[in-house]
């Protein structure tokens, strides 16, 4: 099975995101695969393929190392990777969503998933260049200028992904196991 543990931004933090888009649209490259707004999401970790019996474990290993402390996060900024890939940054309590990340992997690992060892970049990934390089600068321009609303991280949610299961042969997720988090309350 496919799966990948996330944060899912609030329906008012994607919605102004997707109305800020109209204009990187407009500039952007044509031929550049969307993301649709359904499936955006802050990735912490990506496991790849794990073996259903596996499941199990990392998600009680996954247990042992959520917290339930207060993040609060905004979309903000943006760019490009390269000639491929546009996405938009966060800005906020960055540095507890990394922390969080680096538990998520430890705790994968520690139950035998295999992971990329790369740097995390906490970003949500707009768009897609495919095979083919793109010249994506401008759009990245128009990116970087994204200051959405800020938002309390609710929950951490471990997705398993199915290939070509959604409408435009996108990938399908689905949570198999969510932690909520605290709310903060008023200051």
């Amino acid at each position: 099975m496919r799966l990948f543990v996330s944060v899912r931004p609030p329906a008012d933090a994607l919605a102004a995101l997707d109305a800020e888009l109209g204009r990187v649209r407009a500039i952007a490259p044509s031929g550049l695969r969307w993301t649709r707004p359904e499936q955006w999401h802050l990735t912490l970790a990506f496991l790849g393929e794990v073996a259903d019996d596996t499941v199990p474990a990392l998600t009680a290993a996954l247990d042992a190392v959520m917290s339930d402390a207060p993040m609060t996060l905004r979309l903000a900024g943006g760019g490009c990777f390269g000639t491929n890939v546009l996405w938009v940054g966060l800005a906020g309590d960055v540095h507890a969503l990394r922390t969080l990340a680096e538990a998520v992997t430890a705790a994968a690992r520690g139950v035998a998933v295999e992971l990329d060892d790369r740097p995390y970049r906490p970003h949500l990934t707009l768009a897609r260049a495919g095979k083919t390089s793109a010249d994506l600068r401008p759009a990245a321009g128009e990116l970087a200028q994204i200051v959405g609303p800020t938002w309390d991280v609710d929950a951490v949610h471990l997705m398993a992904s199915r290939l070509g299961q959604s409408p435009g042969g996108s990938a399908l997720h689905a949570p198999i196991a969510t932690w909520p988090r605290r709310r903060r309350g008023p200051a």
